[in-house]
């Protein structure tokens, strides 16, 4: 079922769930990769503290020798900015590991805090007073170190307030160890709360800035929902927007969002920007219809309020194409011909409904497990699609953005000549696509205008050629019939290019074969 375009925001007269049930909704969280960034800034803050650490030690040692030489020794009081040190470390480890939970992280850094005011603390007062004591208040380091705290690691206020006094109470709590050992003489209580009570102050302006950052982290969050999903952390960033992943609000079901953003539109003018949205919507639609199961699944679609256009897609475990190649290099004739058979699939129902993908390449081919099936091929971008035959004014002026944005490394012909494009543009697309795969190479070398005008005037260069891997006569034929400059030198349907590779005479790549290769490189199978 194709469900329908919205836009995002609350419409009068619609419910949430929150009304329906009566009861208040909870805070939003703040983002899951805001808090990665706020683990990773704690563990750059840690590290300095360890730095702080050892080089504050180093150098009251050398400010001591000339009048007690005796501090070229260790003393025991080192003992606290060692374990000072080695603490940070620690924690600067601790943060620099993907697999923690930020949440986590972010506590401990807390405790952190606590540990450092309860060394700053001890040091403060470790050594003799010389003369009375003066009872004048003043902010300490610890006081710093509890803003700092406060304004780099997003806790809820209450954690941060608790936290802090806890932090700030070991200057006081120093002072009176100091006194019990017989360095510092303090008169009364009330004169060291007297002394200390403007780090007590600074832990009330630290819960008030904690409550800022919490606040900001929670508008982000509500800057990111999207229809029913809530945005998660940031997948990647291509030509015409970011991938995130996100979860259905209500159902818990997790998806990936596709953001393309306004100024990729906004070039055509106003008239444009209202034609694109009219573009988007219909073909959107179409795409949503489609029901291969190497298409990927478009589960929803709308336009935020500041114009970004949005696709909620089923998420997928795997790699691209592009990137399985980078990292692993060409692959086998075999398992080529059982993705590129897939992708064939993918294309026979687009291009029997119609639709054009236009922008077949490494990049919008994933590759990974669905169910118990490995190497399961899905097409992407399906969502960006254009018809066959399509001569209105409003079309063209939506689709100019999208066109600027293509890809020259495996564009047809006709397509860089601006020439009207049916089902056969993609199978060159293809064609580059098996190229890449076999070789590990681009079928022209070059950089934009570059490869444009060698796809025009050029031949290539057989796959064959550029490999040491084996490639069958007829595969090595096939490839060189999709890269035909003339359309009506290539095969005519992505039907008739599946069933020549049915010809091919290679073994067959099993879904045991899959399993395994999927096994030793990236740990998926379990």
């Amino acid at each position: 079922m194709v469900t329908t375009p919205r836009l995002v925001g609350r419409q009068p007269g619609t419910e949430t769930a929150a009304d329906v049930t009566g009861k208040r909704r909870r805070p939003r969280a703040i983002p899951h990769d805001l808090l990665q960034d706020a683990s990773r800034r704690l563990g750059i803050l840690s590290l300095l503290g360890a730095v702080l650490w050892s080089l504050g030690t180093v150098l009251y040692h050398l400010a001591r020798i000339p009048r007690a030489p005796e501090w070229i020794y260790w003393q025991s009081s080192d003992n606290i900015p060692l374990i000072s040190t080695l603490l940070s470390l620690a924690l600067y480890w601790y943060t620099r590991r993907p697999d923690r939970d930020p949440h986590k992280v972010l506590t401990v850094g807390l405790l952190h805090m606590v540990w450092t005011g309860a060394a700053l603390g001890l040091m403060l007062h470790w050594e003799p007073m010389p003369e009375p004591l003066s009872v004048t208040p003043s902010v300490s380091w610890i006081g710093v170190v509890v803003l700092m705290f406060a304004a780099i690691v997003p806790n809820a206020p209450w954690k941060t307030a608790t936290a802090g006094a806890i932090a700030v109470a070991m200057n006081p709590i120093g002072m009176l160890i100091a006194h019990a050992r017989g360095v510092w003489h303090v008169e009364s209580l009330a004169d060291v709360l007297v002394m200390h009570y403007q780090d007590f102050l600074i832990v009330g302006v630290a819960a008030v800035v904690s409550h800022v950052v919490v606040g900001l982290g929670q508008e982000v969050a509500k800057a990111r929902e999207l229809g029913s999903y809530q945005l998660g952390e940031l997948l990647g960033r291509g030509g015409m927007g970011e991938v995130y992943t996100a979860t259905h609000r209500m159902l818990a079901r997790p998806a990936a969002i596709k953001l393309i953003r306004p100024e990729m539109l906004s070039a055509v003018g106003s008239r444009g920007s209202q034609a694109a949205l009219t573009r988007f919507r219909r073909e959107a639609t179409s795409a949503a219809s489609l029901q291969s199961p190497h298409t990927v699944r478009l589960y929803d679609f709308g336009v935020t309020a500041d114009g970004t256009f949005y696709f909620a897609m089923e998420l997928l475990e795997g790699m691209d194409l592009e990137r399985l190649v980078r990292t692993h290099g060409p692959l086998p004739a075999s398992r080529v011909v059982h993705i590129l058979r897939q992708v064939c699939e993918s294309l026979e129902e687009a291009h029997a409904s119609g639709l054009v993908h236009r922008d077949i390449k490494p990049a919008n081919i994933h590759i990974g497990r669905l169910g118990l099936r490995y190497d399961f091929a899905k097409v992407l971008d399906f969502g960006l699609v254009k018809r066959e035959v399509e001569s209105d004014v409003t079309f063209t002026q939506a689709t100019v953005a999208a066109e600027a944005t293509g890809t020259p490394a495996y564009m047809a012909p006709e397509t860089a000549l601006g020439q009207d494009v049916d089902g056969r543009a993609d199978l060159y697309a293809l064609g580059c696509v098996a190229y890449y795969l076999l070789t590990g190479c681009l079928v022209f070398d070059g950089q934009g205008l570059q490869q444009i005008v060698k796809r025009l005037q050029e031949d290539p260069v057989p796959p064959s050629r550029r490999t040491e891997l084996p490639i069958p006569d007829a595969l090595d034929a096939l490839v060189m019939s999709l890269l035909a400059r003339d359309p009506a030198d290539r095969p005519g349907s992505a039907t008739e290019v599946r069933a020549r590779l049915d010809t091919v005479p290679v073994p067959p790549w099993t879904d045991e074969q899959a399993a395994e290769w999927w096994r030793l490189h990236d740990g998926v199978v379990t």
